[in-house]
């Protein structure tokens, strides 16, 4: 398939697809008549691009772990991002129980609930 055709199944702009083969995450199959040519490995490839790009991976990441023989530096890499997403979790987790105390709080305010002040003094960094 050619480079429109692999950027449309994904929503994807052609110059995405040139971009992450300058830094070494695509490479086409070949070449025909000038036109770059793609196969089901490369859409293989890309959803693994896109799936490691949500996780919060960056491009360089992700070239290290495609590159890596044998595994290691994958797993290292991996290892580092699920480090980051617990964090990032937790931080969503504390933002949420926020929110949902100010769906449901009784107060006509909540910024002045007794319970809601609880919560932000429990989320507020100390001093230290």
């Amino acid at each position: 398939m050619r480079i429109g055709d692999l950027a449309a199944r994904f929503g994807l702009a052609t110059h995405v697809l040139r971009h992450w083969e300058d830094v070494g995450l695509l490479t086409p199959a070949a070449r025909v008549a000038g036109r770059r040519q793609y196969d089901e490995s490369h859409v293989a490839r890309v959803v693994m691009i896109q799936r490691a790009k949500a996780t919060g991976l960056s491009l360089e990441q992700i070239r290290r772990m495609f590159e890596a023989p044998g595994g290691a530096e994958r797993r290292t890499v991996l290892a580092e991002q699920d480090t980051r997403l617990d964090e990032q979790i937790r931080r969503a987790q504390e933002s949420k129980r926020l929110i949902e105390h100010a769906l449901t709080c009784e107060t006509p305010d909540f910024t002045e609930c007794p319970r809601f002040h609880q919560l932000v003094a429990e989320l507020s960094p100390r001093s230290g």
